[in-house]
């Protein structure tokens, strides 16, 4: 069977089993760097050969390691696929090895406390400055904050349950991975600046709803507003720029400065494994 034709019947299937976002991610890859290889062969005609010639394909195109690594299982789960409903007896990217690793220099930009308070100062939206504070003393995901209603907060404890799609609809989804499902316990001067907020809202609106979005009201906050507010502070503070993840990075440096357990680091932060806090905060 034309592999184009299964494909399209490969992206019913995956629907129903990804995220939103994630089937974006896999059907953008499958288009640009996939599909043009293989759409005019039969699935059942493609050797190992023809996976070397793709691999050998893909690696001129430099891409970084883990992007590879997801083409990679993203072309192995559709050939699983491809065997499970019998148009292939076995999976031929199976016999070939993985991409090979080359030599990347990750370097990530944090903030320590004191930058962050200058460029805190040079904030003029309320909201965005109680969205970076977040950010930066509890190391959210950056759609996990978006995410972040009234009906999230007790007392103390906000519960981390859901991520907001950054994109299309920006409906609610659910967060990264079963980790990222966890409770935050904040301080009192974080319960009082989301109480402030809550008072705006009720001044703005008239009325108060618990689905308010805390960061943002009736609506959750934008990202590129968000960027757009970020970089004039930036540029009104002299403070070199990092990306709204990188207030998560600075969370996790700073916490292991602090001589906080790893583990305990990992697990605030959702991170499925303790390695992965290891492999890329402990450096």
């Amino acid at each position: 069977m034309n592999f184009e034709e299964v494909y399209n019947n490969y992206l019913e299937y995956a629907s129903k089993r990804h995220k939103k976002q994630g089937l974006d991610t896999i059907s953008k890859n499958f288009r640009l760097h996939i599909l043009p290889y293989f759409k005019n062969k039969n699935v059942n005609e493609i050797t190992k050969f023809d996976i070397i010639e793709w691999q050998d394909n893909i690696y001129l195109k430099n891409f970084s390691n883990n992007f590879n690594r997801n083409l990679y299982y993203e072309f192995s789960a559709f050939m699983r696929y491809c065997v499970y409903y019998s148009y292939i007896e076995f999976n031929p990217v199976l016999q070939v090895e993985k991409f090979k690793k080359k030599f990347e220099y990750k370097q990530h930009h944090v903030y320590n406390i004191w930058q962050f308070k200058w460029f805190r100062l040079h904030l003029q939206d309320f909201i965005i400055k109680q969205y970076f504070n977040f950010m930066y003393f509890y190391g959210l995901r950056p759609s996990e904050a978006m995410a972040l209603r009234f009906s999230d907060l007790e007392r103390f404890i906000v519960h981390i349950r859901h991520s907001l799609q950054r994109k299309g609809k920006r409906n609610l989804d659910t967060p990264k991975n079963m980790s990222s499902v966890r409770d935050i316990k904040i301080n009192l001067l974080m319960y009082f600046r989301i109480w402030l907020l809550k008072r705006y809202y009720i001044k703005i609106y008239g009325v108060f709803s618990v689905d308010y979005f805390i960061f943002g009201g009736k609506k959750p906050l934008s990202p590129t507003t968000i960027d757009r507010r970020k970089k004039d502070a930036c540029n009104k503070a002299n403070l070199f720029c990092i990306t709204q993840h990188e207030f998560r990075h600075s969370y996790a440096s700073r916490m292991i400065r602090k001589k906080r357990a790893i583990n305990e680091v990992s697990k605030s932060m959702g991170h499925s494994t303790v390695s992965m806090t290891v492999d890329v905060y402990l450096h």
